[in-house]
């Protein structure tokens, strides 16, 4: 009796050994839980993490970011974060009501479970007086970092960085993913064939200026033809764009238009985050008509009405775009998002003849 007691005992013993070893394993095996500000770091942090983590944004695609309601709905999200990715800059002024709330310090600027996505991207038009007098100005420079796959690059490297410090052991698994998103955006960004011809070390290295690398490519040749018939990808798909003037609404357009030559003439905001106003609008629209200018863009979380008006007055057309990963039906990722910006502008203009 005594023997089948203790037999008892060793088997009830070996089976809550093996509960408590299930249980481990399960909560290794349980996804990171990824919140980030914006949709396209969701996205990127879904590539790079792979089926170790779940992403989820917190402003949609269709909203402005510099105004989202701190809910407790929101905080409830942040709460529950494993990690948190913001641009890092003056963006989201929401972001610190929010994380307030959710009373997870560990997600704080500065802490391991924070991640900058902007750590190391080469910043544009970073204002010369630092002052919100003129309006709603970033005073680290523009921070719609996401409209340039070169920064989306850098992007995936802050979130795999990221991700390796609360995650250590599936480091081999970020760092793959970190290489494929890479080596995709750049066949994306150059076609495979220039890459093979070139190297995509020295294309990222001249990309920085973007005019450069377009200059080198038509003067230089390769087995007896320019280099430029070798580009592909998105530059390709870009050239038409290189030199064109456009008016914008607001000042998100930076880093797109580094990349592909675009001219930004003025912008429908007087100021960044100032409406416009009717003296402002008749500036633009007789700079629009003594430049001959035929677009204006907007992200479609803008008033479409308006920036509709300003362009029939001038016999323009408007071109009313998602600014972000899901603020169109069609704009799922990353990469449809950059397809989507290119089409948009090289349609209306093929249009225009």
């Amino acid at each position: 009796m005594k023997q089948l007691i203790r037999r008892s005992k060793l088997s009830l013993f070996v089976v809550c050994l093996l509960s408590v070893a299930s249980l481990a394993t399960s909560a290794r095996a349980a996804p990171l839980r990824v919140v980030t500000t914006m949709p396209c770091y969701a996205d990127i942090a879904k590539r790079v993490g792979g089926n170790r983590v779940t992403a989820e944004a917190l402003v949609k695609g269709y909203q402005d970011p510099h105004f989202l309601r701190p809910k407790p709905s929101l905080a409830n999200k942040l709460k529950n974060a494993d990690l948190l990715v913001s641009t890092g800059l003056d963006l989201e002024l929401w972001l610190p009501s929010l994380i307030d709330l959710s009373r997870n310090p560990e997600i704080r600027s500065g802490q391991r479970r924070y991640v900058s996505a902007s750590q190391g991207v080469t910043l544009l038009e970073i204002p010369t007086v630092k002052s919100r007098v003129n309006g709603g100005v970033h005073l680290f420079g523009n921070p719609r970092i996401c409209t340039s796959p070169i920064n989306a690059k850098v992007i995936a490297r802050n979130i795999a960085t990221g991700l390796i410090k609360v995650d250590p052991r599936s480091e081999e698994t970020y760092r793959k993913n970190l290489h494929l998103f890479a080596e995709e955006i750049d066949r994306r960004l150059y076609g495979k064939r220039l890459i093979e011809i070139l190297g995509a070390r020295i294309l990222n290295r001249m990309v920085t200026n973007p005019d450069r690398l377009v200059a080198f490519l038509e003067e230089k040749q390769y087995k007896g033809k320019p280099l430029i018939e070798y580009l592909g990808g998105w530059l390709k798909k870009g050239l038409p764009l290189r030199g064109r003037k456009i008016v914008g609404y607001h000042k998100n357009w930076a880093y797109f238009n580094h990349l592909f030559g675009l001219k930004m003439v003025n912008y429908l905001e007087p100021r960044p985050a100032i409406p416009p106003t009717p003296k402002h609008i008749e500036q633009v629209i007789e700079q629009m008509r003594q430049e001959k200018i035929s677009v204006v863009v907007a992200a479609n979380y803008f008033p479409e009405d308006r920036v509709r008006l300003v362009a029939e007055r001038v016999g323009a057309t408007a071109v009313i775009v998602s600014m972000d990963v899901g603020g169109m039906p069609k704009v799922t990722n990353y990469f449809e998002y950059i397809d989507h910006l290119l089409d948009a502008l090289l349609n209306v203009f093929a249009n225009q003849g």
